[in-house]
């Protein structure tokens, strides 16, 4: 038994919903019991198709896997356990908010086995969290930071957000410049992004958003402070402190397997993408009635040969390393440079990427706009592949 596995498990409930949030979580904490004691019958039907698996990453997220109670939070993690074969070394990540965690919670999680916590703070201005819909203060964010390293944590991640409604660059500094003073091991920056089918879609004409060019100088500005203060870009959204680097967000990016429980998770397990639908009564239901998820698969597909390796480009140049056209030629039998020549010198001239070595990555200003760089290359494997399909069917 030598091959490893992630292992995520979507918590969907939250105390309130923030206003731009389109991940599927729910406010109705009266399903809680139910749902903790369905996601470890899932475990339990998973368990066999894992027998061969080392599990080296776990991630429990949500939704605030934190607004739980702790004993529910606490039986997941017994069947975690219980139904995998989890390394002592594996990295074990729960998503925290501020105002859902004190000490006592967090020293239980921790004698638990997780040993790595993710806390959405967002931004250190509260007049910046209200207009997120945020239900908490920074001096809350501070507290349970506080309360997370007095309960022995010492690799903690801080989520960042940019582009808020009414920041301007001199707040997002100030921000910067608080977090980094924490000292946390990680950072998350993510830029805000109005998700159709949510609040801030349907009142957009009326939030006071940055302009584009502004959004791009944030962007740059908080990846240059943060390298400046010892943190390494290593991927478009994410900085880390030397050998900090997210283990179970890596498999994503590095096209390893991982396995998704509980509704909207995603799979890549045994060669086959699946993922289970946003409906947690549907979800409880299945699992409680008949033990099987048949009724609740949202997609399930075997990866062709062509998707994958759409994918692996698609992920790989979302890291900082970007692509090995050596490993790349291992992996398909093609040369990158002979399938994407055109938008490599393009690019490279135009400032969106570079070539180190036998690496091709994006820069900055490339990550900055790697949607439509990454759209733009994979609609081109669409043509291009009539000519390779032979070589990658093999």
């Amino acid at each position: 038994m030598n091959k490893t596995l992630g292992l995520y498990l979507h918590i969907p409930f939250c105390i309130s919903k923030c206003a731009y949030c389109d991940f599927y979580s729910i406010t109705d904490d009266s399903q809680m019991q139910r749902y903790a004691d369905a996601l470890i019958l899932h475990m339990e039907d998973y368990s066999g198709a894992a027998k061969n698996y080392y599990v080296d990453t776990l991630y429990m997220g949500g939704g605030t896997p934190t607004s739980m109670p702790k004993k529910m939070i606490l039986d997941i993690i017994d069947g975690i356990y219980s139904n995998f074969n989890v390394l002592e070394t594996a990295e074990f990540t729960i998503e925290c908010n501020p105002a859902t965690a004190d000490r006592s919670l967090l020293s239980a999680l921790y004698k638990a086995g997780v040993n790595r916590l993710s806390i959405g703070v967002q931004s250190a201005c509260d007049n910046e969290l209200r207009n997120l819909t945020r239900i908490h203060t920074f001096e809350e964010a501070v507290e349970t930071y506080e309360a997370a390293r007095k309960a022995k944590f010492d690799n903690i991640n801080i989520d960042l957000m940019y582009s808020i409604p009414e920041q301007t660059e001199r707040s997002l500094a100030m921000s910067l410049q608080s977090i980094v003073e924490l000292e946390p091991e990680h950072i998350s920056l993510y830029g805000l992004k109005i998700e159709p089918n949510t609040p801030f879609a349907e009142s957009a004409d009326r939030l006071a958003l940055p302009d584009e060019d502004t959004e791009y100088r944030m962007y740059e500005q908080a990846v240059r402070f943060l390298e400046s203060h010892g943190y390494r870009h290593y991927e478009i959204s994410n900085f880390a402190k030397p050998g900090k680097e997210c283990l179970h967000n890596l498999r994503y990016w590095n096209c390893e397997e991982y396995l998704g429980l509980g509704p909207s998770a995603h799979s890549y397990f045994g060669g086959r993408r699946f993922s289970f639908k946003r409906d947690i009564e549907s979800y409880i239901d299945a699992l409680e009635n008949c033990g099987s998820d048949v009724e609740i698969i949202d997609e399930n597909y075997e990866i062709p040969p062509t998707e994958r390796l759409g994918e692996y480009v698609m992920l790989q140049l979302r890291l900082a390393d970007g692509i090995d056209t050596v490993e790349f030629e291992r992996r398909f039998g093609i040369s990158f440079e002979r399938l994407y020549g055109k938008f490599l010198k393009v690019y490279i001239e135009n400032g969106f990427m570079q070539k180190r070595g036998t690496r091709y990555c994006l820069t900055l200003k490339g990550m900055y706009v790697s949607n439509y760089i990454l759209s733009t290359m994979l609609d081109f494997d669409e043509q291009a592949y009539g000519s390779i399909s032979t070589g990658l069917d093999k």
